[in-house]
């Protein structure tokens, strides 16, 4: 599992919008994740949000096996904390990039919430 923490702005009624499963510029087409190998949904959340000091309604996941069938490489680097990996967009279109982040958050709203702060 690929987990991956989706800001508040990206949900809408309850559920992520693709937008949450999309690098952005910014992200030169890599988007980041943890290595679900190496950390647990909730531990991965207060890392982001405690450690990191950054926003997060929860934890989602994608798994490699969907990222390799849009041809997206997943590469475990620790880049920055030793849990970390990118899911590499930079092999496809605008559209293409569009078309599976789309079905990424779908395949990660078919498996739910893996963590989600209620407080």
């Amino acid at each position: 599992m690929l987990y991956r923490q989706i800001h508040p702005g990206f949900v809408q009624n309850g559920r992520p919008t693709s937008q949450a499963f999309r690098p952005t510029p910014k992200d030169e087409n890599k988007l980041s994740a943890y290595d679900g190998d190496k950390i647990q949904p909730q531990a991965a959340w207060e890392h982001y949000t405690g450690t990191l000091g950054l926003v997060s309604s929860g934890v989602m996941a994608v798994t490699n096996a969907e990222c390799a069938m849009h041809s997206l490489s997943v590469v475990a680097d620790g880049v920055s904390y030793p849990e970390h990996c990118t899911i590499n967009f930079s092999n496809l279109a605008k559209r293409a990039i569009e078309k599976a982040a789309k079905i990424l958050a779908e395949s990660a709203m078919q498996r739910g919430w893996l963590y989600q702060d209620l407080r």
